[in-house]
């Protein structure tokens, strides 16, 4: 299926917008995917190189995607929320997608904090079906949240991240409840300089094995 362009767009939270960038494919689309960015403290944003491969993979195979820049970071109104504010932010755009596109399926994607923020928030939200944390920081916030969720998780993890020790990660994946998978990039640190592709190619077989 062919690339389709993004569109520009603002939603509201509260009493404050925040910008993104929506794309749908001409055929109508059974899978909508949230995309969350990095820390907004470090340099993340909604075109940081895991979120921007992601959104290539997912729109190239006909899903339909929505990326946008939390609270205080780019055009987004606001500041920074320390990752609880930002939970509204998830769940505003997951009404924004629903808004512009009526899919069957959602899935929160996120990368490092944006893995913590969005499942955190997708895992109570009843409209979203499946979780994907790439990166996820076991080492800077409790993922306890996680123990509980029965929706279908994926975790991509570098076996070199220095944020998600792999025995760590290992140990704690263990103890989550099925439906669930954990995908290890040989090689990649927290950052995934040269595996974007390998990171997107495994997410997009989970939601494709999913539904």
């Amino acid at each position: 299926m062919e690339e389709r362009m993004e569109e520009h767009l603002t939603f509201p939270v509260g009493d404050i917008s925040l910008e993104g960038l929506f794309s749908t494919p001409q055929d109508t689309p059974q899978i909508g995917a949230i995309l969350c960015h990095p820390h907004p403290l470090y340099g993340g944003e909604m075109r940081n190189n895991v979120v921007s491969a992601l959104a290539d993979t997912f729109q190239k195979a006909g899903i339909a995607t929505l990326r946008f820049n939390f609270r205080g970071v780019g055009q987004s109104g606001g500041q920074h929320g320390e990752g609880e504010a930002e939970l509204e932010d998830v769940k505003a755009a997951v009404t924004a997608l629903l808004d512009r596109q009526a899919v069957s399926q959602v899935v929160v994607t996120g990368y490092s904090f944006g893995s913590m923020v969005g499942l955190r928030a997708g895992a109570n939200d009843g409209r979203v079906h499946t979780l994907i944390g790439v990166a996820f920081p076991m080492g800077f916030r409790d993922p306890s949240f996680l123990l509980d969720v029965t929706k279908p998780t994926l975790l991509i993890s570098g076996d070199r991240d220095e944020y998600a020790p792999l025995p760590d990660l290992t140990d704690f994946f263990s103890k989550m409840r099925e439906p669930k998978q954990l995908e290890i990039i040989a090689g990649a640190d927290h950052f995934f300089m040269v595996q974007t592709s390998e990171v997107a190619k495994a997410a997009l077989a989970f939601l494709q094995k999913e539904t």
